[in-house]
């Protein structure tokens, strides 16, 4: 199935898309988190939400989720690991499944952690973001899984199925729930490298030696996630109407720059939204253009026949 915006992200921004989206009757894939943005429902007192003064965070993803259930929108929960642009349509890859959208919606967030030293120059080359896609390169090897939250334990544990050691670095504090075959060093990780064909996973006390390297983080460096768009910094470059680079592809939210708002976010949201549907719209009308000048030449071909 081919949908027509695939919206990443369920903070304020994708959820504001998703919701527009849906209202312009397109068929909306909305991929997140099911319990929506953290950062929202961790919120003690928001403010400046207009409507809603001194509303928790709690309060507010509660009143999201009656919005998304009013209008039957549904909540996909997979990783998107990457973005490719196939020239008219998008493809989102997700794990060792493909799914396909004819514009794409990022609504992911700013990305707080910086890559490690070597993890840019080593992408592709030992280092992954997706243990799904890439294990079985390492079937029978040692592989180190780097999680910045307690979700990455499961693609953690799936290493272990495959590979003959899983070395987990936790960077949180949480206690850590994984099966025998995975070995929980908790050692910061400092610097990833090439030592002669392997891969060293550099901390403060020590140095291991693997053969694949997973980093797996609640949200991919734009840059990364959709390999030639610009970026900004950690943002997405946008211009007003929320256009990326990349034609068929829209950055809202904290993802989009400063400021840091929700009530910004959520309005950066429609306007993408808005932008996506009239992007489709146009794709659509040079479709049908293009259909009758060939049906016109044809036409025109016989009756010189």
């Amino acid at each position: 199935m081919r949908y027509d915006i695939a919206v990443i992200g369920t903070g304020p921004a994708g959820l504001s898309a998703a919701v527009t989206a849906t209202v312009r009757n397109k068929k909306v894939l909305l991929l997140g988190s099911a319990d929506l943005s953290g950062k929202v429902q961790k919120a003690h007192e928001i403010r400046n939400y207009l409507g809603l003064p001194a509303v928790s965070g709690a309060e507010l993803a509660a009143a999201f989720q009656r919005h998304l259930d009013s209008m039957g929108i549904v909540i996909t929960e997979k990783r998107i690991n990457a973005v490719y642009s196939m020239g008219d349509y998008f493809v989102l890859q997700s794990g060792d499944e493909m799914l396909e959208a004819a514009a794409v919606i990022l609504a992911t967030g700013v990305v707080q952690e910086k890559p490690l030293p070597g993890e840019e120059e080593l992408l592709g080359r030992g280092v992954s973001y997706c243990a799904t896609c890439d294990a079985p390169l390492y079937r029978g090897k040692t592989a180190a899984v780097i999680g910045y939250s307690p979700r990455e334990e499961a693609e953690a544990a799936f290493l272990s199925e495959v590979c003959d050691t899983v070395l987990y670095f936790p960077a949180y504090p949480d206690e850590t729930h994984l099966p025998d075959g995975v070995r929980v060093i908790r050692e910061r990780v400092l610097s990833l490298a090439d030592r002669d064909g392997k891969r060293l996973v550099k901390t403060a006390e020590n140095a291991y030696t693997v053969d694949g390297v997973f980093v797996l983080r609640e949200a991919v460096a734009p840059g990364q996630l959709v390999p030639g768009l610009e970026t900004d910094g950690s943002h997405v470059a946008v211009n007003r109407r929320m256009e990326a680079s990349i034609p068929g592809v829209f950055a809202c939210g904290d993802i989009a720059g400063l400021p840091y708002q929700y009530i910004k976010a959520a309005g950066e949201g429609n306007v993408a939204a808005l932008s996506a549907v009239s992007y489709l719209d146009r794709i659509k009308r040079d479709q049908a253009q293009k259909k009758g000048d060939n049906d016109h030449g044809q036409e025109n071909q016989r009756a010189t026949v």
